[in-house]
């Protein structure tokens, strides 16, 4: 009899077509669900990766404190995560983060920190979990700076997006927060073709779109490589949302506002595409579920 554990069904999420948003002829759209993981969003896979290659390093051992910064996805996969392999967990958030995330946070056992917004939000997140490592109070796994991050999106997002197009995709477009995701399906995709085109998405310079961010240049990950991104592309954040609304209401993905922006950049290629009569396999990235976000009113 084969034993599976929670670990094991992170990951080989759907990759559906989109059909009534974008209905091209040369131009085909799909969508990677990444809300299908048990914690709900793509940050299932490095929030895991992390945890275990911190482990097989012996950097951490059950029964350890572990702090992050997060505005919410992450928290909740490490949550999860650190639940599932016997870790206390200590998140560090901006106030303004959905209350469904925090609670999703808490039904895990997790103990939250929130900072303010104003105050500095993210980056005084990030800085107030430095902070606390520096005084003995846990181990910060950071995210941002951390190669498994990216390391768990090379070892399973890509070659799944390139298993499930036959080797045919010819576009990913994903939202640019850690940046993990699309530094780690880069490297595979331009490993298997350099023709692949990768497009980042960020918001424009007025909005705030929750798991996406304009860093300021101190701030920027670690882990970013500006040469892995063909093109980086801005979103308006009422763009972003209306498309989020429109995923739901005509494909039945229910997801949330970076989903959305994705999405938009996507539409926006495939539209590029088709004008030029190109033949083209543009994959998408559908970070988390709609449910995390019912509180802020976007729906």
């Amino acid at each position: 009899m084969k034993i599976n554990t929670l670990q094991d069904f992170v990951g080989n999420t759907p990759l559906v077509k989109i059909q009534r948003l974008w209905q091209g002829q040369h131009a085909h759209l799909f969508a990677k669900l990444e809300g299908n993981n048990p914690a709900g969003s793509v940050k299932d896979r490095p929030a895991l990766n992390m945890i275990a290659k911190a482990e097989a390093r012996g950097d951490i051992k059950p029964g350890d404190t572990l702090i992050e910064a997060t505005s919410g996805n992450t928290g909740i996969a490490l949550a999860m995560a650190a639940a599932m392999k016997g870790y206390k967990m200590t998140l560090i958030m901006p106030d303004n983060m959905s209350e469904e995330r925090r609670a999703s946070m808490r039904a895990f056992g997790a103990e939250i920190i929130s900072v303010s917004q104003a105050a500095g939000g993210m980056e005084l997140a990030r800085d107030l979990a430095l902070e606390m490592q520096a005084e003995g109070k846990g181990k910060v796994l950071d995210q941002f700076a951390n190669p498994d991050n990216w390391m768990a999106h090379y070892e399973s997002t890509g070659p799944e997006i390139w298993r499930d197009t036959d080797g045919e995709v010819t576009h990913f477009i994903s939202s640019m927060g850690t940046t993990g995701t699309i530094m780690g399906v880069s490297r595979y995709l331009k490993e298997q073709s350099c023709e692949v085109e990768i497009v980042g998405v960020q918001p424009d310079g007025h909005s705030q779109i929750p798991g996406i961010r304009r860093w300021p240049a101190a701030y920027l990950p670690k882990i970013f490589e500006p040469s892995r991104v063909d093109r980086t592309l801005d979103v308006a954040q009422s763009v972003a949302e209306n498309t989020m609304r429109e995923m739901a209401k005509k494909e039945g993905i229910f997801a949330g506002v970076s989903s959305g922006g994705a999405m938009a950049i996507a539409l926006k290629v495939a539209a590029e595409q088709e004008a030029l009569g190109n033949t083209a396999v543009i994959v998408t990235i559908v970070c988390d579920r709609g449910d995390r976000y019912l509180s802020t009113g976007v729906y």
